[in-house]
């Protein structure tokens, strides 16, 4: 799903809350628009989120500025190797959402769209995530994050929760220490500041093929945004594999 052009701007088909699905739009043509926007100078980087590999494919043949990411759903039960392979041969960055399994979406889901509750599983309790989080006394989510970015993926973990958020923080310190970078971050909840170093702990070559070995492809995705009713209809819905 994507946007209609106007002769002055594109724009996503609302009428009366109820969001229009252009089936007639593609990925291409909204990226032209994007590279419009750098031509102008009104933006410096572009990219795309949740084009698969055969999407990715064709745009690459059609597209004059390169992607700079393609964000899409990774975690340990949704890993992609495929298409993580390709966008790192071309340079593009890939930026995993939802990288602990969305449990903080699980109600929200749950109350509004009606979504089962065996579609957000316990990936933070999962015993192999356990087991290395009790080895590195580390939290089960730094063991995720770190499983990621250890493998060059951009992470982007949602949460409210200060100490959550400096967990997140934390996985990253032991880049930043192979670089030479030494630093505090400081960030700041409302009156609250935390001081934490980043990038402390690496996982062994053993520890990320446990890992690895949780993915379970397309049934492991969360999040397939069958909640747009008809979504799935379009021709450039992404995710085709999980329907078959």
């Amino acid at each position: 799903m994507d946007f209609k052009k106007t002769t002055e701007y594109w724009y996503l088909s609302i009428s009366n809350k109820i969001i229009t699905i252009d089936l007639t739009s593609n990925g291409v043509l909204m990226f032209q628009a994007l590279e419009e926007q750098v031509a102008m100078g009104k933006a410096r980087a572009i990219g795309v989120s949740n084009f698969n590999l055969t999407q990715l494919e064709r745009l690459m043949k059609e597209a004059v500025i390169l992607p700079a990411v393609n964000q899409v759903e990774l975690h340990a039960y949704l890993q992609q190797p495929e298409l993580r392979t390709y966008c790192q041969q071309h340079g593009i960055t890939v930026t995993a959402y939802s990288p602990l399994g969305s449990p903080g979406s699980k109600m929200h889901f749950q109350k509004k769209y009606n979504y089962s509750p065996e579609t957000f599983p316990d990936l933070l309790g999962h015993s192999v995530v356990l087991k290395l989080a009790e080895a590195h006394r580390k939290t089960p989510a730094q063991i995720l994050l770190r499983h990621l970015v250890q493998q060059k993926i951009a992470v982007i973990p949602k949460s409210t929760n200060p100490t959550r958020i400096t967990e997140n923080i934390q996985v990253l310190s032991l880049f930043m220490k192979s670089l030479s970078i030494n630093f505090v971050l400081d960030v700041t909840f409302g009156v609250r500041k935390i001081i934490s170093t980043v990038f402390d702990f690496e996982l062994s070559k053993n520890e990320l093929d446990q890992l690895n070995r949780l993915d379970q492809d397309e049934k492991g995705r969360i999040i397939d945004f069958m909640f747009f009713k008809g979504v799935d209809k379009h021709p450039e819905y992404p995710f085709t594999k999980r329907l078959q």
